[in-house]
């Protein structure tokens, strides 16, 4: 079946059943592999997206149900200088760096709904998802960084 999906502010056409998971389509149909498979639950975040703003588990949302563009980290800036992704560099956030497109669209999300966001606020948006190399403080101090230059 041919569904039409707008990513990264440009339109496709994919040939694929409406309940394939949005990242497999991302991935091995468009080829876009910033986004990662990490439990296939949602309950990691390494394949958060953002759906017309909002971030979403791209591993359970199946591509028939996606009316709003999708937003995934190549298209966060088109140089990786979005506000977030600079502090993720200035405060030297990545250990192994594989959960951190998640990590980062879950931050880009919350800083353009919450502007200043406090600690509190910071850690609930950010609790699921899960860093494996346990760089939560950095993650927490990158995200305030962030909410100066949004």
């Amino acid at each position: 079946m041919s569904i039409e999906v707008t990513i990264n502010k440009r339109s496709y056409i994919v040939d694929v059943a409406p309940d394939t998971p949005l990242l497999w389509v991302l991935r091995d149909v468009i080829g876009l592999t910033g986004t990662k498979y990490g439990c296939g639950i949602a309950q990691c975040g390494a394949c958060t997206v953002h759906v017309g703003g909002d971030a979403v588990r791209s591993c359970i949302t199946a591509v028939g149900d996606v009316a709003k563009p999708v937003t995934t980290i190549e298209g966060l800036d088109a140089d990786g200088n979005h506000p977030v992704q600079r502090a993720w560099r200035d405060e030297r956030v990545p250990q192994c760096g594989y959960c951190q497109a998640g990590q980062i669209m879950q931050a880009a999300a919350l800083l353009a709904e919450t502007k200043n966001p406090s600690d509190q606020q910071i850690s609930d948006a950010m609790s699921g998802n899960i860093c494996r190399c346990g760089c939560y403080q950095r993650i927490q101090s990158a995200v305030r960084t962030a909410s100066r230059g949004v």
